[in-house]
C-alpha cells in the first residue's frame, strides 16, 4: 500500500513539485479555518519534504499510544516497528521536524483537499450518556445491539424509529435524548451511566445497518436552519433542543444509516484496530491512503472556547488507529478524549492543518520492500 501511494506518486517527482509560487494570506485564499499557503501546489498525494515546524508537544502521549499498540496488537506493532523505533531515536536525540533523515526516516507532506497542503481536520470524542435499563416517561430512547440475522436487509433508521426492532430484545439502554443517541452513533462509541452506583458501561461499535449516510448538518444548512460557517455539533444540538420531538425525528429519518453497539464492562475506548485510544495522539483516517499504525506529524490549529481559530497552532505526533464512514481522502478525524469537554472541542473542529506521513527512507537500512 505504501508502495502504491507514496513510491508511485512521489518517486516520479522526487519530492515537492512547485507549479506556482503562492503568497500566504492573499485575499483569494481563505484562512479562517486555519488554512495555510506555504508550500505551493503539491502535485502528488504525498510529497517528500523536510518540515521546518519544530518539535511536537505530545511526545509522552505518543509514546503511551505506541506502547498500547505493542501490548494489544503485536502484529500491528511489528508491521510498523522500524518506524516506531526510529522515532524513539529521534525523540532521544532531541531532533527537530526537519531532522527525521538523521534516523533513517523520510517525511511525506500530504497534498490536502486543495493540493496546497491543507488537510481537513475534524474531531470526535467519546460521549457519556445517562441511561436506564428499562424505559420510563423520560428515559425512552433506545440504543440497540446489532441484529443477529444478517441474511436479510437491515431496517433503515426510519423503520427502526417506527418499531422495526421492537420485540427482538436488542435494546441495550434507554436515554433521555434522541439527538444525544444520534451523536453517539456519529462518534461510533460511548459510555453509559445508569446512575446506579456501578461503573460506566462502554458501548463499542458493533456495525451499521448498511444504508447510506446523510449528513444532517448539511441538511440543516440546505434548509436554512444553520448558516454554513456556523455549523458544528453544538449548533446541531442547540437546534434540536429548541424543536419538538417530531421535527427532530423528521430530520434524523433523512439519514437512513444507523449504528449498533456492543456493551463492554470495564473497557477502554478503542478504535477500529482494537487499540485503546490516547486523546490527541490518535486519529481516524482513510485506510486506503493512510494504513493503520502509520505515524503522522500534524500541525493543528488551536481554537478558543467559542471554536474560533486565533492564529495559534501546535505540533503533534499522531497514529492512525481508527476509521470512519465520512473520513475519506485527505481528511483526519482527531480523537479528543472522553466527556463533555472533549465533546466541546470535537464539535467545533472543521479546520485545516498540514500533515506529514513518517516512513522509513526508501534507501535506508530501515526500509522493507513495501517502502521502496
Amino acid at each position: 500500500m505504501i508502495k502504491k501511494h507514496i513510491a508511485t506518486l512521489v518517486g516520479k517527482y522526487l519530492g515537492i513539485v512547485f507549479i506556482a509560487s503562492v503568497i500566504a494570506g492573499c485575499q483569494s485564499d481563505p484562512t479562517a479555518q486555519g488554512q495555510q499557503y506555504l508550500d505551493g501546489q503539491l502535485i502528488a498525494a504525498f510529497n517528500l519534504s523536510q518540515p521546518q515546524v519544530g518539535r511536537p508537544i505530545n511526545v509522552s502521549d505518543y509514546v503511551k499510544q505506541v506502547n498500547l499498540i505493542k501490548q494489544v496488537s503485536p502484529s500491528l506493532y511489528k508491521k510498523n516497528q522500524a518506524t516506531y523505533q526510529a522515532i524513539d531515536q529521534w525523540i532521544a536525540k532531541n531532533l527537530t521536524s526537519g531532522q527525521f533523515n538523521q534516523v533513517g526516516l523520510s517525511s511525506y507532506q500530504a497534498s490536502g483537499k486543495d493540493n496546497r497542503g491543507n488537510v481537513h481536520l475534524t474531531g470526535y470524542y467519546t460521549p457519556v450518556l445517562k441511561a436506564r435499563h428499562k424505559p420510563d416517561a423520560v428515559f425512552r430512547y433506545p440504543l440497540y445491539a446489532k441484529p443477529t440475522n444478517s441474511k436479510v436487509p437491515m431496517p433503515s433508521r426510519e423503520a427502526i424509529y417506527n418499531g422495526a426492532l421492537d420485540g427482538k430484545q436488542l435494546e441495550i439502554a434507554y436515554t433521555n435524548s434522541l439527538i444525544d443517541n444520534f451523536i453517539m452513533e456519529v462518534q461510533g462509541s460511548g459510555y453509559i451511566d445508569f446512575e446506579d452506583g456501578q461503573p460506566l458501561v462502554f458501548l463499542g461499535y458493533s456495525g451499521k445497518n448498511g444504508h447510506p449516510y446523510q449528513s444532517i448538518g448539511r441538511l440543516l444548512i440546505e434548509q436554512g436552519e444553520i448558516k454554513r460557517d456556523k455549523v458544528s455539533m453544538q449548533a446541531i444540538k442547540a437546534w434540536a433542543d429548541k424543536q419538538d420531538e417530531q421535527t427532530v425525528l423528521n430530520l434524523l429519518k433523512q439519514n437512513a444509516s444507523a449504528v449498533f453497539f456492543k456493551p463492554q464492562y470495564d473497557a477502554p475506548v478503542v478504535g477500529s484496530t482494537g487499540i485503546p485510544l490516547v486523546a490527541k495522539a490518535s486519529v481516524a483516517s482513510d485506510p486506503t491512503i493512510i494504513p493503520a499504525g502509520s505515524v503522522m506529524l500534524v500541525d493543528v490549529p488551536l481554537l478558543d472556547a467559542q471554536g474560533i481559530y486565533q492564529a495559534q497552532r501546535e505540533l503533534r505526533l499522531m497514529v492512525a488507529l481508527d476509521i470512519g464512514g465520512a473520513i475519506k481522502g485527505q481528511h483526519l478525524d482527531v480523537y479528543q478524549g472522553i466527556g463533555s469537554e472533549a465533546g466541546h472541542q470535537a464539535g467545533y473542529y472543521n479546520h485545516y492543518g498540514r500533515v506529514w506521513l513518517i516512513r522509513p527512507a526508501p534507501n535506508s537500512h530501515l526500509a522493507t520492500p513495501q517502502d521502496k
